[in-house]
């Protein structure tokens, strides 16, 4: 599964490259790629891995090993894998075709999204015993967050269109990962002038040093607090 993960990013990535003639273009339409793909691979891959382990972690619970240390352990072990498998195949066609500046940033976004539905999948896969269940709330999670998020932000935008509300929407945006995520690369190319008043609100926000760093953080703070939730479920749930 990870060796065809590899491949496909890989894939995608020197596809997205050779394609345009300019290496922003092919920014842009990597990023898309990137904000569906892997989301979907790491929460899917995650959730399946965790549920087709069970058996293996009442053995380990069975032993003198601490609930949380197992529960690192996964974790770390999907991040890592998963995380390795996006560098070999998105790391080499960036740091070739991108500025160095930009194709690191692309590079950490992909890292971070990846470890956010990680531990979204862990939280759903503790969350529910039922392996259906927990794969169709990943599903679901991930289609709230790609598609679905999108459109309640452009109806909120339609609904409430002759009020300033572009401030409350740079606040709106902290409630997914994925448009957290895409903004912060849209600030490095530099073309919220395409976005018109919203775009240069968001570029005098998380254009700025402290916008980043916040923008970095809420995405930190979405890999932590799911996966802190999932530990605390794991740690006193009955097996």
């Amino acid at each position: 599964m990870l060796v065809l993960y590899t491949l496909l990013i890989a894939l995608l990535s020197w596809t997205s490259f050779n394609l345009e003639d300019n290496s922003s273009k092919g920014l842009l339409t990597l990023l898309n790629v990137i904000l569906l793909t892997v989301p979907l691979v790491s929460v899917l891959f995650s959730t399946i891995y965790i549920y087709n382990s069970s058996e293996f972690i009442e053995l380990m619970l069975s032993q003198p090993v601490p609930r949380k240390t197992i529960w690192f352990s996964l974790f770390s072990g999907l991040s890592v894998s998963l995380v390795f498998s996006f560098l070999l195949g998105a790391g080499i066609p960036l740091l070739i075709y991108a500025e160095t500046e930009k194709a690191t940033m692309m590079i950490l976004i992909g890292i971070l999204i990846t470890l956010i539905f990680v531990s979204i999948a862990f939280l759903s896969s503790i969350l529910f015993r039922d392996k259906a269940k927990g794969i169709g709330m990943s599903v679901l999670l991930w289609l709230y967050f790609a598609f679905l998020f999108d459109g309640i932000v452009l109806f909120l935008m339609f609904q409430f269109s002759d009020y300033p509300i572009e401030k409350i929407m740079v606040a709106i945006t902290a409630l997914s990962p994925v448009d957290l995520s895409r903004i912060m690369m849209l600030m490095q190319l530099d073309i919220s002038a395409m976005m018109g008043y919203t775009g240069a609100i968001f570029k005098d926000f998380f254009g700025t040093g402290f916008g980043l760093l916040l923008t970095f953080l809420l995405l930190v703070a979405w890999i932590v607090f799911p996966f802190t939730f999932s530990l605390f479920k794991f740690n006193h749930k009955d097996l």
